[in-house]
């Protein structure tokens, strides 16, 4: 196994996955045979290692909520040791929105090698027991883990998955379990859009962000919440091979060319988004200009202020304005 440099994914479309309450007891804290501690011996809330007995609930738990799965090996690659501690820090800071969880392939390769595990570190975010983005290679600091797990909150959020793990579920704290047909916590705030997206009414979804953001400017989740539900309510019913095609006949069409760059951003290619609404506006003019210009603005909301593509996309489209 060999180091790569650490890569994020791209947006993720998570508005296939119709979320259903958990079964009694069917969260982090009520699946069978959780019984390891923290990561590297700490306390964590929200952190698990991983072995052969807790495995299959560890998979369980990202019904409830997504679990970030991190393969190290500290005799092999001493950086994914910190990374895994680093996730668990980070996932402590969602108060359940995540779990770490993290396979030490030194202790248990046939995990690894179940899941075809080509490289450490890697990181693998599960949902609904099955991958929600590219296998991550490589390490990475921890402000880059923390941008990370920022966008992928900011996404969950907008399409409506809101469960969270139990604290200490894996680690048998009293109390730690959930209750008897509980289910998971919802900030109450986002509750009608989010039911509105769990209902597939994308446009009543919109409503509700847009009144959240109405009522406080400075709420972040909200506005990425409204951004990517715009994504997701201009591209309802598209074609995508005709919308490229149409894209691709028309250069200059900023119609075309912003339709096919919320495309590429609900296919995780966040960059391709950008660059071609960069060039857009590069090369247009007016009120085309400001049409493509107020487009890319949205796409970052949706990605978050704070990701270094959305700080990389800000300076090109400086530099194609100026």
């Amino acid at each position: 196994m060999t180091q790569q440099p650490f890569s994020r994914p791209g947006a993720i479309d998570l508005s296939a996955l119709k979320r259903t309450p958990p079964p009694a007891g069917g969260g982090a804290g009520g699946a069978p045979g959780a019984t390891s501690g923290g990561v590297g011996g700490s306390t964590s809330a929200y952190s698990v290692a991983v072995d052969e007995a807790n495995f299959q609930a560890v998979l369980e738990a990202s019904m409830t909520a997504p679990v970030v799965l991190v393969f190290s090996s500290p005799s092999q690659s001493p950086e994914s040791a910190q990374l895994a501690r680093d996730v668990a820090t980070v996932a402590d800071e969602y108060d359940g929105r995540f779990l770490a969880a993290n396979v030490d392939v030194d202790a248990v390769p046939q995990i690894a090698q179940a899941m075809q595990i080509p490289q450490v570190p890697l990181m693998l975010v599960l949902l609904d027991g099955r991958p929600a983005t590219q296998p991550i290679p490589g390490a990475a600091p921890i402000d880059d883990i923390r941008a990370l797990f920022n966008q992928l909150a900011q996404q969950l959020t907008a399409q409506g998955i809101t469960g969270r793990h139990q604290p200490n579920a894996f680690g048998g704290a009293p109390g730690a379990a959930a209750g008897e047909g509980e289910e998971p916590d919802v900030d109450p705030r986002y509750a009608p859009a989010q039911d509105a997206l769990a209902d597939g009414d994308i446009d009543r979804a919109v409503a509700e962000y847009q009144k959240l953001v109405d009522g406080n400017p400075a709420d972040h989740e909200a506005a990425a919440g409204l951004a990517m539900a715009k994504v997701l309510q201009r591209t309802q019913g598209v074609d995508l091979n005709a919308a490229r095609a149409a894209a691709a006949a028309n250069p200059d069409d900023v119609d075309a060319q912003t339709l096919v760059a919320d495309l590429d951003m609900l296919g995780g290619h966040v960059e391709d988004a950008f660059a071609r609404l960069v060039e857009l506006v590069r090369r247009t003019a007016g009120k085309d200009r400001d049409r493509a210009r107020d487009h890319l603005v949205g796409l970052f909301a949706a990605v978050g202020n704070d990701d270094p593509r959305v700080l990389k996309g800000r300076q090109a489209l400086a530099s194609a304005l100026f």
